[in-house]
């Protein structure tokens, strides 16, 4: 940065001074009517630096001072003389020195420091390296200020004011800004913590893997949610897109295109079934029926399906789906599922232990006292000790090792509870303790899993019929849209359902995965009011 050329120092009326470039946004009042009251009683110790107005002559525009300009309007009014530090500078050395006062004095907010890195980006030709040396910050936290510069001014102000934290403010920037209020709302109303922020936000994201498109440019779209992992600590889980609008619009091309080569495929099947002279109503009645997975489309008639002739009698028939399994109930599609269940649940206590150190502790008293302590495998814990004590700990003869654990700070023995009461969770022989202990703790199955591909790739198609009733899918999309999605092939059924605009499985529990067998729907919002947010927000 070129120096500055010092013209020195002068009391200057108020009037004629004006508020330049402040990378403020927010201004404290509390701290606003300390200053007032100290400048009343004392004056304006420390002078504001100032430069020539461009167009008007005596006059001056604020480079550093701002808040003390403020403060001193309304303390000595437009009249009062104030003293001043006057320099010419350039504007971007104004930039530099006004950026630079308020990194060194109260710390500015995030959003201050997302509107600094915009400028300086811009005063750069966009180059980020030389950005980041300028204004002294590393090339990471320019690339997340300037993600956050992304925010609405809603949601900015908001963060300015402590209404939501950081963590909230880095959720948000992953999301269309014409969305961003909407959840912003949620958020306040609710008093939704970063993690239930986080669910809300993951049941309006599509999972990238399930995706029928072209992912190509997925890969460098800031509604990658792996964009936002790069960048930021709070962010919804990796590979998935958080704009519903584009992942919408990009998937009904890539059906629109299908669904025209299958009505040419069937027209070419029309023609040459017209030109035949052997078939008959029973072989093309059969021929529509297309019944895959050995019947298990369910009893639907797909009033959409497309039509074919009858040769030479211009009646038509409809694809119709019959079902001759047995009735599903939540106790059957369970057993499909045992083991993914156990597997889970096991999970979910693990990491509810290691989280709640007196629910591990618990846990570790009840093992003990019901002779299943035992259970742990000998190296499950001893293959940690390193890591839970310190790295020589392993090596160290028994009687180190008992005054080694003697010295345990609180904080690192609580550690280790949690370790002993975690690796119960996953080697207790019953399954029946598993799933008493999570009741007893309370311990969610949403913390480690959601429905996905291959949950549902582990039934019939009656069978996901079933779980699309119970979670509440068939009713979003109406019965006539989902019946006519059952008539597709499995794998086009399960994408559909993963894919279904507005609606998110990230916090439903189909009764197939619950404890007490019975579907579990979202519950950190009221039902209708989580429908409503997920609605507007994929809308």
């Amino acid at each position: 940065m070129t120096a500055s050329h010092p013209v020195g120092t002068a009391m200057v009326p108020l009037a004629r001074i004006a508020v330049g470039y402040n990378p403020r946004r927010y201004f404290d009042r509390k701290k606003h009517d300390e200053l007032v009251a100290s400048l009343r009683l004392r004056g304006m110790l420390q002078p504001m630096l100032v430069r020539p107005a461009a167009d008007l002559p005596e006059h001056f525009t604020i480079v550093a001072g701002g808040r003390r300009f403020r403060a001193a309007m309304e303390a000595f009014g437009e009249d009062g003389e104030v003293p001043v530090l006057i320099r010419e500078m350039t504007d971007q050395e104004a930039l530099d020195a006004a950026i630079a006062e308020n990194d060194d004095r109260d710390d500015p907010s995030e959003t201050e420091q997302a509107d600094a890195a915009v400028r300086y980006l811009a005063a750069c030709q966009g180059d980020r390296a030389e950005a980041a040396r300028r204004l002294g910050w590393s090339r990471a936290k320019l690339d997340r200020r300037l993600a956050l510069a992304d925010l609405s001014d809603t949601v900015k102000t908001a963060l300015d004011e402590r209404r939501i934290k950081v963590g909230h403010a880095e959720l948000l920037a992953a999301v269309p800004a014409d969305k961003q209020d909407k959840a912003l709302e949620t958020i306040i109303a609710a008093s939704l913590d970063i993690a239930k922020t986080r669910d809300l936000l993951m049941r309006v994201t599509q999972r990238l893997a399930d995706a029928l498109f072209d992912k190509t440019e997925c890969m460098t779209c800031p509604f990658n949610s792996g964009t936002q992992r790069a960048l930021f600590d709070t962010h919804v889980d990796d590979g998935h897109c958080t704009n519903a609008t584009c992942f919408q619009l990009k998937t009904e091309v890539v059906e629109a295109a299908r669904r025209e080569a299958e009505a040419a495929a069937e027209a070419e099947d029309a023609a040459a079934a017209i030109g035949s002279n052997d078939g008959d109503e029973a072989d093309l009645a059969d021929d529509g029926d297309e019944i895959e997975d050995g019947g298990e489309t369910g009893s639907l008639i797909d009033d959409a399906a497309p039509v074919a002739p009858l040769a030479g009698r211009g009646t038509v028939v409809r694809k119709v789906s019959t079902s001759t399994g047995p009735s599903i109930t939540a106790k059957s599609i369970a057993g499909r599922t045992a083991d993914l269940r156990e597997a889970t649940w096991r999970t979910a206590l693990a990491r509810g232990l290691a989280d709640d150190p007196s629910a591990a502790q618990a846990a570790i008293l009840v093992a003990a006292l019901t002779g299943t302590l035992s259970h742990i495998k000998a190296g499950t814990l001893t293959s940690r000790a390193a890591l839970l004590v310190d790295a020589a700990f392993p090596d160290r003869g028994f009687k180190d090792k008992i005054a080694e654990i003697r010295e345990l700070s609180e904080g690192q023995a609580t550690t280790v509870l949690a370790a002993i009461g975690a690796a119960y969770a996953r080697d207790v022989q019953s399954f029946t303790h598993v799933a008493d202990l999570a009741s007893a703790f309370g311990i969610d199955i949403r913390t480690v899993w959601q429905v996905d591909r291959s949950f549902l790739e582990r039934y019939t198609k009656d069978e996901l019929k079933f779980i699309a009733g119970e979670c509440g899918l068939v009713a979003h999309m109406g019965e006539k849209a989902f019946a006519k999605l059952l008539g597709a092939k499995k794998a086009d059924l399960i994408s559909g359902m993963l894919n279904a605009v507005g609606f998110d499985w990230a916090d439903r529990v189909p009764s197939a995965m619950a404890l007490n067998g019975r579907y579990s729907p979202p519950q950190f919002l009221p039902p209708a009011e989580t429908e409503e947010v997920v609605a507007d927000l994929a809308a």
